[in-house]
């Protein structure tokens, strides 16, 4: 089973790597879409150059496609990379990070569906507290990277999901009903460390840009030996 991974460089695609790969699949190469809008219905945005670090991390091939990101128009750029890779590498699956999005899944579904390939979405409707959990026990380190909405700020870049974290979210999530693992866009994060690296990932530059909750970082990271 030779699977490609829609990669962002968030928790989601990387997470969802990782339980493929427990679950026998070979990851083969990565797939990731640059867009020119920061608003894409389909991708995320913030510090996605820098998937091309944690592919090195990893050791596994990237394969970037760009896109003007025009909403329904970016599909077909999905398209064409998705088929570029099943030609390039043989790929069978395709690997999806969806947890609560039916506007992404049903169209990368399509897509899938027109190319012959079977779409595996590991973590699809996992319940949010519990899987943050699972990612600090897996070793899991993973940054905020992205805010947009109430009552984020900008003191939110940066920050680790940990058990303070989890802890924190959760009381958002009971009084203002935020989304504790981001599932309503509410943030967007970028993996430094998992069991998938083979480096770890240190963050040497920020480029902070916003206003009231809605604020992005821009990181320049650099590969580390890993640390025991």
């Amino acid at each position: 089973m030779k699977a490609g991974i829609l990669f962002s460089g968030g928790k989601d695609s990387t997470y969802a790597a990782y339980l493929a790969k427990q679950a026998g699949y070979e990851l083969t190469c990565l797939v990731t879409v640059f867009s020119e809008n920061q608003d894409s219905y389909m991708f995320h945005t913030p510090s996605i150059k820098k998937t091309q670090e944690q592919a090195r991390a990893m050791d596994i091939p990237i394969v970037i496609q760009e896109t003007k990101g025009i909403k329904e128009e970016e599909l077909k750029d999905l398209y064409t990379i998705i088929k570029s890779v099943k030609d390039k590498f043989g790929i069978d699956t395709i690997v999806t990070g969806a947890v609560a999005s039916d506007y992404q899944t049903s169209r990368i579904q399509k897509i899938c569906d027109a190319l012959s390939l079977k779409c595996l979405n590991p973590i699809w409707q996992k319940e949010q507290i519990p899987y943050l959990k699972e990612l600090v026990e897996n070793k899991f380190k993973v940054i905020i990277i992205g805010v947009a909405g109430f009552p984020l700020d900008k003191s939110w870049l940066g920050r680790e999901i940990n058990s303070n974290f989890i802890e924190e979210t959760s009381k958002l999530q009971e009084k203002y009903q935020l989304h504790p693992a981001g599932e309503g866009g509410e943030f967007e994060t970028f993996v430094l460390d998992c069991p998938l690296f083979q480096n770890s990932l240190e963050v040497i530059d920020k480029d902070i840009s916003g206003e009231k909750h809605a604020w992005r970082m821009e990181i320049g990271v650099r590969l580390e030996e890993k640390k025991n």
